[in-house]
């Protein structure tokens, strides 16, 4: 059984940090490209960041020198460093895991809250 769980959602004021961490279990999870989604309320699912199998970081251009996703393989767990943190990006974080889209997972989600 596959299972993506993140943690270290909560609630943040603007410009602070949050380390979000998403453990990964029933999969090799080095051979996965391990990424970062969020969704506002009503709004669409929006792609944030992803880290290859080879360790290769991508962002979306809206997080671009504030979030820092990284991967450990020995302990299948992918993180996303968020610093300087304003209120548009609250939303719900979701780990996602993608084998060439033949195989693709998802976490449930954690809550980041931006707001003084």
């Amino acid at each position: 059984q596959v299972q993506l769980v993140e943690s270290g959602g909560g609630l943040v004021q603007p410009g602070g940090s949050l380390r979000l961490s998403c453990a990964a279990s029933g999969i090799v999870f080095s051979i996965y490209t391990m990424g970062w989604y969020r969704q506002a309320p009503g709004k669409q699912r929006e792609y944030v960041a992803t880290i290859t199998r080879g360790g290769s970081p991508h962002y979306a251009d809206f997080v671009k020198g504030r979030f820092t996703v990284s991967r450990d393989n020995a302990k299948n767990t992918v993180y996303l460093q968020m610093n300087s943190l304003k209120p548009e990006d609250t939303a719900v974080y979701y780990c996602n895991a993608d084998y060439f889209q033949e195989k693709v997972y998802w976490g449930q989600g954690t809550q980041v809250t931006v707001s003084s």
